[in-house]
């Protein structure tokens, strides 16, 4: 029981640590290297379009959280006491577009409310 304490608490603690500051740090990562390197790191793109010598690659992540509901309170002889409200479901996305040039990533945009990641390790 403690230990599955211990790992509840450990992965808590790794996800309050997501943020929008992580998950640009983990994007620039990717700037400077080949289209191909990209690809083979994020996967194939969902769309892609070029202009004036210009390419971009999207790249979309969609997901629905659910939070669960509470029964409210009840009292002495099951007596309904108020409190409690209905489950809910949010909606989660992140779109990233990357533009290429010359084969070479130069840049990244992104949007959404779930653009967020923990920092890139510094360990070697």
């Amino acid at each position: 029981m403690h230990r599955l304490l211990i790992a509840a608490l450990a992965a808590l603690a790794l996800t309050a640590c997501a943020t929008r500051a992580g998950f640009d740090a983990r994007q620039s990562a990717l700037i400077g290297r080949s289209e191909a390197d990209l690809v083979a790191t994020l996967g194939v793109p969902v769309r892609t379009y070029e202009a004036e010598g210009r390419r971009f690659l999207q790249y979309e992540e969609r997901r629905l959280v659910t939070y669960p509901g509470s029964p409210g309170f009840y009292g002495r002889y099951g007596r309904y006491l108020g409190g409690g409200f209905a489950p809910s479901v949010e909606s989660r996305s992140c779109d990233v577009t990357f533009e290429v040039r010359a084969g070479r990533v130069i840049g990244f945009n992104a949007r959404g409310n779930d653009c967020v990641a923990p920092p890139p390790s510094s360990t070697v």
